[in-house]
């Protein structure tokens, strides 16, 4: 059998909604979207939900909000100071680059994925406005340690909780933590619409900030008091192109809505399996000395499973991954690597604390392998074959080189 990234998480519900939307004639954003917005901030305990097309877009339309606001203490502007950490997705530091924001990449945790405490604590500067906590593969960050760092500062946090949807800490959901989270409904998440996803606030500001960002910047999408423009015309005709920010058009369709309403009653039962096939995962790798696999923090999501090559394995990643894939095992990256070795980053205003040690061994002997809403028993087996045969493969060739007899 294959054991593929991802599963197809649909059922006849999702379908039924489809063809509701056709019947309905309204494709473009309406009130699919509303109910699920609504749904989604219900859920996820947060007071504000707005919907667009893509996590990347939640990224982007949560970057910008922060330029806009009233109040000083919640609002960037070019050349602050934002520390990243140097393993995340693309379109993470993306929306900080294209805001004229100083980007300070720091190194991860081996264990947990996420931030290097010491190295976040001591990248800290008195430029540094914001911090961009990355919840990696369904992992929440440690934020009681991060808010003691940061508690004597101005700074505040944002979150791309895109691959954690589900995942909590003393049951306060990740994405929560910070003044706004960001979600993903991409086909291979925890919940898929197809595209799409999500920024969640309890700020008020913010959100209307983002319901005129996410529609060209014009006021047709405000409420009539709203914390923008403060009391608008009620007059339909004056406010249909009145444009107050520069805007985008990030709105997802009716279909997006309507799908990701339905996956959302699903959510708890998926992120549940999901955590259960991460105790098969983990109760299978103990028995293998050359993998390092993610220590988690709360209760994770568990997006994928995430191994390191170590000891024998130790730059050995391209042995490993042919022998998944002679298995039929689908394997990728862990999410970026180390993203600073990508060309890209020289449009960046950028600044690299530190030697990224832990970034640089996780981009160089790491990999990912899926996670599923489903039971995954025969999926493991596949995997334990796998393993074992990598374990035969790495003790051969040290035999061969005469350097151990194991």
């Amino acid at each position: 059998m294959e054991y593929k990234l991802a599963k197809e998480s649909w059922d006849i519900k999702e379908y039924e909604s489809l063809k509701r939307v056709i019947d309905s004639n309204m494709f473009t954003m309406g009130s699919e979207v509303s109910s699920c917005e609504k749904k989604f901030a219900a859920w996820n305990g947060s007071k504000y939900s707005i919907m667009v097309n893509s996590g990347s877009s939640a990224n982007l339309l949560m970057v910008a909000a922060l330029m806009y606001h009233s109040d000083e203490s919640l609002r960037l502007k070019s050349g602050d100071e934002v520390i990243v950490p140097a393993v995340s997705w693309s379109t993470t530091y993306y929306p900080l680059y294209q805001y004229g924001l100083k980007l300070k990449f720091v190194d991860i945790d081996i264990d947990t994925l996420n931030y290097s405490l010491k190295d976040l604590e001591s990248a800290i500067s008195t430029k540094t406005a914001c911090i961009m906590c990355v919840n990696l593969l369904g992992n929440p960050n440690d934020f009681d340690a991060i808010n003691r760092i940061i508690k004597d500062s101005d700074i505040f946090i944002i979150e791309d909780n895109c691959e954690s949807l589900g995942a909590s800490i003393d049951d306060r959901k990740s994405g929560t933590f910070g003044v706004m989270g960001t979600y993903s409904s991409y086909f291979s998440h925890h919940i898929s619409s197809i595209e799409g996803g999500f920024v969640v606030t309890n700020d008020e500001e913010l959100y209307h900030i983002m319901l005129s960002l996410r529609s060209h910047g014009w006021t047709r999408s405000l409420p009539l008091e709203n914390k923008v423009t403060g009391v608008k015309s009620k007059n339909d005709f004056e406010e249909s192109f009145k444009f107050v920010l520069p805007g985008y058009n990030l709105r997802p369709i009716e279909f997006m809505g309507a799908l990701a309403s339905d996956q959302l009653d699903k959510l708890d039962n998926f992120v549940q399996v999901r955590q259960e096939n991460a105790k098969l995962f983990l109760e299978i790798c103990k028995s293998y000395e050359f993998i390092k696999v993610q220590k988690t923090l709360g209760e994770s999501s568990w997006f994928g499973f995430s191994i390191i090559c170590i000891n024998k394995a130790h730059e050995k990643r391209h042995q490993v991954i042919d022998i998944f894939k002679d298995h039929g095992i689908e394997t990728r990256p862990i999410v970026s690597g180390n993203f600073t070795k990508n060309e890209v980053i020289k449009y960046f205003d950028y600044e690299i604390h530190g030697t990224l040690d832990n970034a640089k061994m996780l981009d160089k002997s790491g990999f990912f392998i899926g996670n599923h809403h489903l039971n995954m028993s025969e999926e493991f087996e596949v995997l334990t074959l796998a393993l074992d045969s990598v374990e035969k493969s790495l003790n051969r060739h040290i035999n061969k080189d005469g350097a151990s007899h194991e």
